[in-house]
């Protein structure tokens, strides 16, 4: 079992932000984890890292998370600067840095919605790939609960769809965690993240952002194309997830470049 994690040990105040470092609220923000068996991400990430595994029904487990959002606000940390918006979806593997213990997260990728997308595709080597992202979402701010909440992705590397619901008397419930607000930390709270360039090469970038405010919700519908492609979590069970976490808007500080390692 896991020892216990508590959000006083990893919450710190905001780096000071410069240069190219960037602000933003994600509205829309969903987790949408699902428990795979360990031995399907051999070879995804370099020997540097560890899977951050966990235990459920006597089997090891590695964790994947889809994250989808609306990007708004985006804009300079530092000067002023245009506004912008744009629907994004990362996906990422829990992970631990076995150079410095830190848990942090392995980028598959992400697909951005934007113009935006060609620097970090072609002058950082980010793994970003074009689509085409639309929300259909009510959520009702008196009750704290989504009305609706749709997401299309169309796009030729990671093509996505899926439909959440949220009701008031929804629970956390995490199995191979030892209390909620482990798993918490675990899920909400790496700050860090690597993944290989375009080119091949490692690289790494940083985020900030305070506790987040997540509420359970329950999955109607998806289609993760990506997830299918790379054998990692097939249709059927893409209607299953390990969780469902829900949070209408948060704030995050981007730190950029991102650096080749």
């Amino acid at each position: 079992m896991l020892a216990s994690l508590k959000f006083k040990d990893f919450l710190h105040p905001r780096p000071t932000p410069s240069g190219i470092d960037v602000d933003c609220k994600l509205k829309h923000f969903a987790i949408i984890t699902y428990a795979v068996d360990a031995h399907k991400f051999t070879g995804l990430f370099p020997p540097r890292f560890q899977l951050d595994s966990v235990m459920i029904d006597g089997q090891e487990k590695g964790l994947l998370s889809v994250v989808p959002f609306m990007d708004v606000d985006f804009t300079s940390a530092v000067y002023p600067f245009p506004v912008f918006t744009m629907g994004q979806t990362n996906y990422r593997i829990y992970i631990i840095d076995t150079t410095t213990g830190e848990r942090c997260v392995w980028f598959l990728g992400k697909t951005p919605d934007s113009w935006t997308i060609m620097v970090p595709r072609y002058v950082w080597k980010l793994p970003w790939h074009p689509g085409k992202i639309s929300f259909n979402c009510d959520f009702d701010p008196h009750s704290g609960c989504y009305r609706r909440y749709e997401m299309h992705t169309q796009a030729d590397w990671a093509p996505a769809q899926v439909e959440l619901s949220k009701q008031p008397d929804q629970e956390f419930h995490f199995q191979g965690f030892p209390d909620s607000e482990t798993a918490l930390v675990y899920l909400t709270h790496p700050l860090a993240g690597f993944y290989y360039r375009r080119n091949g090469k490692l690289g790494t970038y940083r985020v900030w952002h305070d506790r987040l405010d997540v509420r359970p919700a329950k999955l109607e519908s998806a289609q993760f194309g990506l997830l299918s492609r790379m054998k990692l979590v097939n249709e059927d069970e893409q209607q299953h997830p390990y969780s469902v976490l829900l949070q209408p808007i948060n704030e995050f500080t981007i730190y950029l470049p991102s650096t080749a390692l």
